[in-house]
C-alpha cells in the first residue's frame, strides 16, 4: 500500500488540530447539540432497523410532492437512471457528494458527452487537478495555495494569486458562468425525510442553493441511510453535522420539498414556478441493506459524514488521505470501503495500519465504536488472505 504523504501534509495536518478546538467550543457553548445527537442515533437506528418500510414511505411522499423516486440497488444502475434522465449534451453542475464519487457518477456523465462541473470549492479544485479527494468533507485538504494558483493556470488560464481569498474569488467568477448555463442540478442529501420526503442540505458556500434552484432539473443523488423519519430528525442531522463539522450554526440550511410551484393566482397550485420544473431522487444501496443486517457493519450506517473521526486520528495525521479509499478515508473509511467499495479485501490494507488508539469513537457524533468495526475488517481480511 502506498503509504506516502502529500506535500505540505503537516501544514494541513495543524490547521485540522486547530479546527478541533473549535469543535470542542461549538460544543462546549450549545450543549444541547449532544443531545440533539443522541436522540438523532435513536432515529437513525430505527430506519436501519426498517430500511425496506421507510424506503416506501419516502417514495411515496416525493411522488406526492410531484417528484420522481428512484430506488437504485447497483452503482451501475444509479450511473444509469441519472443517465437516462440527463440525456447527453447537457451542462451539469453538482454540489458536493460523496456518493457520486463512490459511483463515479461524473465521469460517466461525462462520457455521455456532457459537461459536469463540481460547484464546491475543494471538489472543484480536485477535479480541475484530476485528484482524489483527501478527506470527506474537506476534500482539497491536500493542496497548497501555491499549488491550487499553478493549476488554475494550467487547466483553466486563470491567472490568480496565491491567496485562499482570490483564489475564491476567482473561482467564483468561473462557476457563476456553468450556474446559470446549467440544464441539470445534482445535489446528494444532509437527511432526507420519510415522512415528507423533504431534502434537507446544510452548507456555507451557497453552491448548494444554486445548483438545486437556478437548473430546470434538480436531482438528489444519495444513499438510502441518509433517510431519517420525520422533518423534525433531517433538521436535527444538519445541525449535528453543522457543528461537528466545525462551524455553528451553519450559514445555510435548504430545504426542497418537490418542483418549484406557485398558488398566487386564486390558490391554485402550479408548477414550475421560478425553481426547477423537475425534482428527482435517486437512492443507491450498493450494499447498504446487505451491511444493516451484519452483525458489526450495521453501525457504520449510522455515519453523518461529518469528518471528525479523521481529524483526531493519529494513523490518517501520519499517512493522509492514503488511510482508505477516497472518498471515504479516515477511520470511518475502513468500514464504509467495506461495505461499498470493494469489500474486505479492499478496505484491509488500510486497516491494518490502524493504531487503535479509540480517538475516533470517543468524538464520534453517533457514538459508533468505529475500532470495533475496523478490528472486525482487518480479521476478515486475515482470514481471507489465510484461506489463500
Amino acid at each position: 500500500m502506498e503509504i506516502s504523504t502529500p506535500p505540505n501534509w503537516d501544514v494541513a495536518i495543524n490547521r485540522a488540530k486547530a479546527a478541533n478546538v473549535i469543535v470542542f467550543e461549538i460544543l462546549r457553548k450549545y450543549p444541547y447539540l449532544m443531545d440533539l445527537a443522541k436522540e438523532l442515533r435513536k432515529a437513525k437506528e430505527e430506519v436501519i432497523r426498517n430500511f425496506d418500510y421507510y424506503i416506501e414511505l419516502t417514495r411515496k411522499s416525493v411522488e406526492g410532492l410531484g417528484g420522481r423516486f428512484y430506488l437504485a440497488e447497483t452503482p451501475e444502475e444509479a450511473r444509469e437512471i441519472v443517465g437516462k434522465i440527463v440525456g447527453n449534451g447537457k451542462v451539469i453542475v453538482m454540489s458536493k457528494n460523496n456518493v457520486a464519487t463512490e459511483t463515479e457518477l461524473r465521469p460517466y456523465l461525462e462520457k455521455l458527452g456532457n459537461e459536469v462541473w463540481e460547484t464546491d470549492l475543494g471538489e472543484f479544485l480536485v477535479q480541475i487537478a484530476n485528484e482524489e479527494p483527501s478527506h470527506i468533507l474537506a476534500p482539497a485538504l491536500h493542496m497548497t495555495k501555491e499549488r491550487i494558483a499553478q493549476i488554475m493556470k494550467e487547466k483553466l488560464g486563470i491567472d490568480v494569486q496565491p491567496d485562499p481569498v482570490a483564489i475564491a474569488q476567482r473561482a467564483r467568477e468561473f462557476l457563476r458562468d456553468k450556474f446559470f448555463r446549467a440544464n441539470v442540478g445534482i445535489t446528494g442529501a444532509n437527511a432526507i425525510a420519510a415522512d415528507t420526503g423533504a431534502v434537507l442540505l446544510v452548507e456555507n458556500e451557497g453552491n448548494i442553493r444554486m445548483t438545486s434552484v437556478l437548473p430546470p432539473v434538480h436531482i438528489v443523488y444519495d444513499g438510502i441511510e441518509k433517510i431519517v423519519p420525520t422533518l423534525y430528525h433531517a433538521m436535527v442531522e444538519t445541525l449535528v453535522q453543522a457543528a461537528y463539522a466545525g462551524l455553528y450554526p451553519p450559514t445555510y440550511v435548504n430545504l426542497t420539498a418537490g418542483p418549484s410551484s406557485t398558488a398566487d393566482v386564486e390558490l391554485y397550485r402550479v408548477s414550475p414556478a421560478q425553481g426547477p420544473k423537475e425534482f428527482h431522487m435517486v437512492l443507491v444501496d450498493n450494499g447498504r441493506r446487505k451491511a444493516a443486517k451484519d452483525p458489526v457493519l450495521w453501525e457504520i450506517l449510522l455515519c453523518i459524514r461529518c469528518g471528525r473521526c479523521s481529524m483526531h486520528c493519529p494513523t490518517y495525521w501520519a499517512i493522509g488521505p492514503r488511510f482508505g479509499k477516497p472518498p471515504y478515508t479516515g477511520p470511518m473509511g475502513i468500514p464504509w470501503t467495506a461495505v461499498t467499495r470493494g469489500g474486505i479485501m479492499e478496505a484491509g490494507p488500510a486497516a491494518m495500519l490502524c493504531t487503535h488508539s479509540g480517538n475516533c469513537k470517543e468524538v464520534c457524533p453517533m457514538g459508533i465504536d468505529l475500532p470495533k468495526l475496523i478490528l472486525y475488517v482487518k480479521n476478515e481480511y486475515l482470514k481471507q488472505i489465510m484461506r489463500k
